[in-house]
């Protein structure tokens, strides 16, 4: 019973430390933001890879995303939204580099995937059935398998329903296990 209360008085604490640097963040303290950056660049970084499938358009989508958020802090009104705030800035970044990739012309088309192809799944029937789903779908699924969030923070994030996120979480799914029982 006692290590479950300080369990609890850690989390507490975490919150409040993490509540606190949102606030020197929108303050205009860059350590502040600097540490809050670094609880959520492993989460955005994971995110661009897997939907632009390459490292470097990843590492540079994620770049511009803290880019905007440190400049646009101050516009932030409630700390507790950090992260869902962060996420949709980088949400923004990777549905604009999807749309260069799709006004590129074939003979340009190696430049603008680079790497892609070398994305290395462990499955290749799970590569060609994830290379199916939608933009929309490849993101919730991401957010959700990949890094773990509830759909109540993706619903946040993509300021969908929660029971919407659920429900297309379950088709996504659903859609993926048909799609690898054909092949």
């Amino acid at each position: 019973m006692n290590d479950v209360c300080f369990m609890e008085e850690d989390i507490n604490l975490e919150q409040d430390n993490f509540n606190e640097d949102v606030k020197l963040a929108i303050s205009g303290d860059t350590e502040a933001f600097a540490r809050l950056y670094s609880l959520v660049y492993k989460d955005m970084y994971h995110i661009a890879r897997y939907n632009l499938r390459n490292s470097y358009d990843a590492s540079d989508v994620v770049s511009d995303a803290v880019a905007d958020a440190f400049q646009s802090i101050k516009k932030l009104r409630n700390e507790k939204a950090f992260r869902s705030w962060i996420m949709r800035i980088l949400f923004v970044k990777i549905k604009k580099k999807q749309k260069e990739y799709m006004n590129c012309k074939t003979e340009e088309y190696d430049d603008c995937f680079g790497e892609s192809f070398d994305f290395d799944y462990e499955y290749h029937d799970l590569k060609i059935a994830m290379d199916n789903l939608d933009k929309e779908s490849k993101m919730i699924l991401s957010m959700s398998v990949i890094n773990g969030y509830t759909s109540k923070e993706i619903a946040k994030i993509c300021r969908i329903n929660p029971a919407t996120v659920r429900s297309r979480l379950a088709r996504i799914k659903k859609k993926l296990k048909l799609s690898l029982k054909e092949e």
